[in-house]
Protein backbone atom coordinates (compact mmCIF):
# COMPACT_ATOMS: atom_id res chain seq x y z
CA UNK A 1 0.00 0.00 0.00
CA UNK A 2 1.42 3.37 -0.99
CA UNK A 3 0.32 6.37 1.08
CA UNK A 4 1.77 9.52 -0.54
CA UNK A 5 1.22 11.84 2.44
CA UNK A 6 2.99 9.38 4.77
CA UNK A 7 5.98 9.17 2.42
CA UNK A 8 6.00 12.96 2.15
CA UNK A 9 5.88 13.37 5.93
CA UNK A 10 8.67 10.84 6.42
CA UNK A 11 10.83 12.47 3.77
CA UNK A 12 10.17 15.93 5.23
CA UNK A 13 11.11 14.83 8.75
CA UNK A 14 14.30 13.19 7.49
CA UNK A 15 15.18 16.29 5.45
CA UNK A 16 14.59 18.46 8.50
CA UNK A 17 16.89 16.28 10.61
CA UNK A 18 19.58 16.34 7.93
CA UNK A 19 19.52 20.14 8.02
CA UNK A 20 19.67 20.20 11.81
CA UNK A 21 22.48 17.64 12.08
CA UNK A 22 24.68 19.37 9.48
CA UNK A 23 24.21 22.70 11.28
CA UNK A 24 25.10 21.06 14.60
CA UNK A 25 28.08 19.18 13.14
CA UNK A 26 29.66 22.00 11.16
CA UNK A 27 28.74 25.05 13.21
CA UNK A 28 27.34 24.45 16.66
CA UNK A 29 29.44 21.61 18.08
CA UNK A 30 32.78 23.06 16.92
CA UNK A 31 31.81 26.45 18.35
CA UNK A 32 31.21 24.99 21.81
CA UNK A 33 34.99 25.23 22.15
CA UNK A 34 34.70 29.04 21.99
CA UNK A 35 32.15 29.45 24.80
CA UNK A 36 33.87 31.11 27.77
CA UNK A 37 34.60 28.56 30.50
CA UNK A 38 32.76 30.59 33.14
CA UNK A 39 29.59 30.60 31.00
CA UNK A 40 29.85 27.12 29.54
CA UNK A 41 27.65 25.22 32.02
CA UNK A 42 24.69 27.61 31.72
CA UNK A 43 25.11 27.81 27.94
CA UNK A 44 25.25 24.04 27.59
CA UNK A 45 22.26 23.52 29.88
CA UNK A 46 20.20 25.98 27.84
CA UNK A 47 21.35 24.35 24.57
CA UNK A 48 20.46 20.80 25.61
CA UNK A 49 17.10 21.86 27.02
CA UNK A 50 16.04 23.77 23.91
CA UNK A 51 17.57 21.31 21.43
CA UNK A 52 15.37 18.57 22.84
CA UNK A 53 12.33 20.52 21.65
CA UNK A 54 13.93 21.06 18.24
CA UNK A 55 14.85 17.43 17.55
CA UNK A 56 12.74 15.26 19.87
CA UNK A 57 9.37 15.51 18.09
CA UNK A 58 11.02 15.23 14.66
CA UNK A 59 13.00 12.14 15.64
CA UNK A 60 9.94 10.45 17.11
CA UNK A 61 7.85 11.42 14.07
CA UNK A 62 10.53 10.18 11.70
CA UNK A 63 10.70 6.80 13.44
CA UNK A 64 6.90 6.49 13.67
CA UNK A 65 6.28 7.36 10.02
CA UNK A 66 9.10 5.06 8.95
CA UNK A 67 7.69 2.12 10.88
CA UNK A 68 4.18 2.80 9.55
CA UNK A 69 5.56 2.88 6.02
CA UNK A 70 7.45 -0.35 6.54
CA UNK A 71 4.28 -2.08 7.74
CA UNK A 72 2.34 -0.87 4.69
CA UNK A 73 4.94 -1.09 1.94
CA UNK A 74 5.44 -3.97 -0.45
CA UNK A 75 7.74 -4.63 -3.36
CA UNK A 76 11.15 -3.19 -4.09
CA UNK A 77 10.72 -0.19 -1.81
CA UNK A 78 10.50 -2.48 1.24
CA UNK A 79 14.23 -3.28 1.16
CA UNK A 80 15.22 0.37 0.71
CA UNK A 81 12.95 1.41 3.55
CA UNK A 82 14.27 -1.37 5.80
CA UNK A 83 17.87 -0.28 5.14
CA UNK A 84 16.98 3.34 5.87
CA UNK A 85 15.32 2.32 9.14
CA UNK A 86 18.39 0.30 10.14
CA UNK A 87 20.38 3.51 9.60
CA UNK A 88 17.85 5.36 11.74
CA UNK A 89 18.18 2.75 14.49
CA UNK A 90 21.98 3.19 14.37
CA UNK A 91 21.50 6.95 14.69
CA UNK A 92 19.33 6.43 17.78
CA UNK A 93 21.86 4.01 19.28
CA UNK A 94 24.68 6.48 18.58
CA UNK A 95 22.67 9.26 20.19
CA UNK A 96 21.96 7.19 23.31
CA UNK A 97 25.40 5.62 23.75
CA UNK A 98 27.80 8.27 22.44
CA UNK A 99 26.41 11.79 22.14
CA UNK A 100 24.12 11.89 25.20
CA UNK A 101 26.89 10.64 27.52
CA UNK A 102 29.19 13.34 26.11
CA UNK A 103 26.54 15.96 26.83
CA UNK A 104 26.12 14.62 30.37
CA UNK A 105 29.85 15.01 30.95
CA UNK A 106 29.89 18.47 29.40
CA UNK A 107 26.98 19.53 31.63
CA UNK A 108 29.51 19.52 34.50
CA UNK A 109 31.81 21.89 32.61
CA UNK A 110 33.86 22.13 29.46
CA UNK A 111 36.27 19.25 28.83
CA UNK A 112 38.30 19.42 25.62
CA UNK A 113 38.65 15.63 25.33
CA UNK A 114 34.89 15.10 25.71
CA UNK A 115 34.18 17.92 23.29
CA UNK A 116 36.44 16.35 20.65
CA UNK A 117 34.73 12.99 21.20
CA UNK A 118 31.32 14.62 20.74
CA UNK A 119 32.33 16.25 17.45
CA UNK A 120 34.04 13.09 16.18
CA UNK A 121 31.26 10.64 17.08
CA UNK A 122 28.53 12.95 15.79
CA UNK A 123 29.74 12.14 12.27
CA UNK A 124 27.94 8.81 12.72
CA UNK A 125 24.62 10.63 12.91
CA UNK A 126 25.52 13.18 10.24
CA UNK A 127 26.46 10.50 7.70
CA UNK A 128 23.59 8.24 8.75
CA UNK A 129 20.91 10.88 8.28
CA UNK A 130 22.48 12.03 5.02
CA UNK A 131 22.47 8.48 3.65
CA UNK A 132 18.85 8.07 4.71
CA UNK A 133 17.88 11.19 2.81
CA UNK A 134 19.69 9.99 -0.32
CA UNK A 135 17.92 6.62 -0.12
CA UNK A 136 14.51 8.21 0.38
CA UNK A 137 15.02 10.77 -2.39
CA UNK A 138 16.20 7.99 -4.70
CA UNK A 139 12.91 6.24 -4.12
CA UNK A 140 10.77 9.38 -4.34
CA UNK A 141 12.30 10.56 -7.61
Amino acid sequence: MNIPWLWAAHLALTGYMVGVIWFVQVIHYPWLHDVPVDKFRSYHERYTRTMGWVVGPAMIGEMATGLLLLMQTTGSSTNMLAVSLVLLALIWVSTATLQIPCHHRLSRGYDNKVHRRLVKTNWIRTVGWSLRLVLLLGYAL
